[in-house]
């Protein structure tokens, strides 16, 4: 079996929505609902979440692919590098009381500024 890596998504690439992680090819394993700390803000279309907060992101967490992660990438314009918006992080988070280690697509602080923050960290009920 191919190596995978966990990822914690919460905006855009949540099932559901517009970048629906669920929707792209090689096909994601859905792991758990999960939360991080953190504050998100509302950049239009999609949100962008700091890792220096203390408000409670909700999120998703997948086993994905190398080949997937490559598109992930894509998406959040980290690779090749297109964009500064967005830095993959690798995180600590639990899942179930265990620990483990995934990936969370950061955004630069220099896009937030002047943003609103959206109090509830979730992008799927408060957009």
């Amino acid at each position: 079996m191919p190596e995978e890596h966990l990822y914690f998504v919460y905006g855009t690439l949540r099932q559901g929505d517009d970048n629906d992680i669920t929707r792209l090819q090689p096909a994601p394993r859905f792991i758990a609902h999960a939360t991080i700390q953190g504050t998100m803000y509302h950049l239009g279309g999609y949100p962008g979440v700091t890792l220096n907060g203390n408000d409670t992101i909700v999120g998703e967490v997948y086993a994905v692919s190398a080949a997937l992660e490559m598109k992930l990438d894509a998406i959040e314009s980290e690779y090749p590098a297109q964009s500064d918006e967005y830095v993959k992080r690798e995180i600590q988070i639990s899942i179930d009381d265990q620990p483990c280690t995934c990936f969370v697509y950061e955004i630069n602080a220099a896009y937030i500024l002047g943003k609103p923050r959206i109090a509830s960290g979730d992008w799927v009920k408060d957009r």
